[in-house]
């Protein structure tokens, strides 16, 4: 596997698989923040200290294969180009922190992107590990195999009492984020979720954008994480998330049936205008076509619309950033040639269905 390949497939091969409720779960991520015992965190660790974890990682990891996750390649932040970080960041496999890095920072990628070890970035590892649909339990059983194989050669930064030590106090503890991805558009248009956003905060957890911290929620997709790490166990924590998400599992169907049962007409009549912009526009933002991609994924999802792929809003989602935009054009563009190109592609891609 070559950087090129990474850069040049919009979705990632895991995403193309089918998972439990993906009608609505698109995706499930843990994330774990480690640090090794024998030096400071990266915010105050010398450049020499930060080196010396970067060659190891390379050393011990480059090439390696643990189980599913095969062929790990090793990609320094610094050889990257702003639009190669950029395109990394919008498949989520580096955030949006490590991208800004530009010495002894790295990242360790597995062949089918479903793993990705962030090195340097707040905390000295963060592993992510992604899986199709809504698989919390299972996608925990795993981290914890992939933490348990990076742990036979680190020793980790550890106190019986406070347990994983991390750069950031929020994430001591257990120095996990699980999360979700939900497409929730029936909860979003009968702006029920608005009034849910608040009840989740409450219970330790947070609802954030596509991209995490800081990020809006276009394309009616949300992310929900647990914001406790400290005083719980990690079972613990993936159990009252998965209690949340499926909570608005069955919200969001309610709602889907009752826009389904009470105004028909005028949602088949959106879903097909989206339709329409995504098969004749000639210029689209990003944030209409974000719209139009959740409508027509709805569409999909309700039988209205036949013979589309549903992995077609995973896919266009990605391929339709800045990032991507400029990577698949070889150059830099304006945000008017942005527009355009964006347009070009999701005609294409439709067309590709028909």
């Amino acid at each position: 596997m070559t950087l090129q390949q990474f850069m040049n497939e919009a979705i990632s091969p895991w995403m193309r698989e089918e998972g439990p409720d993906s009608d609505i779960v698109l995706s499930t991520r843990i994330r774990l923040a480690r640090n090794f015992a024998q030096y400071s965190f990266p915010i105050i660790a010398s450049e020499n200290n930060l080196q010396h974890i970067s060659t190891f990682i390379q050393q011990e990891y480059e090439d390696q294969t643990f189980q599913d996750y095969r062929d790990f390649l090793f990609v320094p932040i610094e050889d990257l180009t702003p639009v190669e970080r950029r395109v990394l960041v919008e498949k989520h496999l580096i955030s949006p922190h490590l991208a800004e890095k530009n010495h002894v920072s790295a990242v360790l990628i597995s062949k089918n992107e479903q793993v990705s070890i962030m090195v340097n970035e707040e905390d000295h590892l963060r592993l992510q590990l992604y899986f199709p649909g809504f698989q919390l339990n299972h996608a925990l059983t795993k981290v914890f195999e992939l933490d348990d194989w990076l742990e036979e050669k680190i020793d980790y930064a550890f106190d019986e009492k406070r347990g994983y030590l991390t750069g950031c106090p929020t994430n001591v503890g257990t120095g996990m984020r699980a999360s979700v991805m939900m497409h929730l558009p029936a909860l979003s248009w009968t702006k029920q979720i608005k009034r849910m956003i608040p009840a989740i905060n409450q219970l330790g957890l947070v609802v954030r954008g596509i991209y995490g911290e800081g990020s809006e929620a276009t394309g009616n997709i949300f992310q929900i994480s647990n914001q406790i790490t400290l005083g719980k166990s990690e079972v613990d924590i993936v159990n009252d998330l998965e209690s949340v998400v499926r909570e608005l599992i069955e919200h969001e169907r309610n709602a889907r049936n009752y826009m389904m049962e009470q105004s028909s007409t005028h949602l088949e009549d959106r879903i097909y205008r989206s339709y329409g912009v995504m098969a004749y526009s000639r210029i689209i933002e990003s944030k209409e076509a974000a719209k139009c991609l959740s409508d027509v994924r709805l569409g999909i999802d309700l039988g209205i619309i036949e013979n589309v792929s549903r992995n077609i809003l995973n896919e266009l989602m990605v391929l339709t950033q800045p990032g991507f935009l400029q990577q698949y054009a070889k150059k830099t563009l304006t945000p008017n040639e942005r527009d355009v190109l964006r347009a070009s592609l999701i005609r294409e891609r439709v067309q590709l269905e028909t």
